[in-house]
């Protein structure tokens, strides 16, 4: 699943799901809908290798919106998301990982 279309400008600069590249989400199907709890959050990297979160809501007095995210903020959320469309390299080249 993808979400709708979004953009926004945060700080002068524009964050738009239409140019970005989908690298995960906490999509799930249940076999009737693809909602989780009525909140769900899926992970952008931009042509220019920035990142951002579409964080979308089905509840009343919450509104859909785009976190723009620093590349250490991106990472963390990734490893969080179940539904990653592509791997840590692809989502973040030049990034190290050590050995634990």
């Amino acid at each position: 699943m993808k979400p709708v279309s979004m953009t926004e400008i945060i700080e002068r600069r524009r964050y738009s799901t239409d140019t970005a590249t989908l690298i995960a989400g906490n999509d799930y199907w249940d076999g009737h809908n693809y909602e989780r709890s009525g909140r769900q959050t899926f992970m952008y990297r931009t042509p220019k290798g920035g990142f951002f979160a579409v964080h979308l809501t089905q509840w009343q007095g919450e509104q859909d919106r785009i976190e723009p995210l620093t590349v250490d903020e991106a990472v963390t959320l990734w490893e969080s998301l179940t539904e990653r469309r592509v791997d840590f390299s692809q989502a973040f080249p030049g990034v190290t990982v050590d050995e634990a």
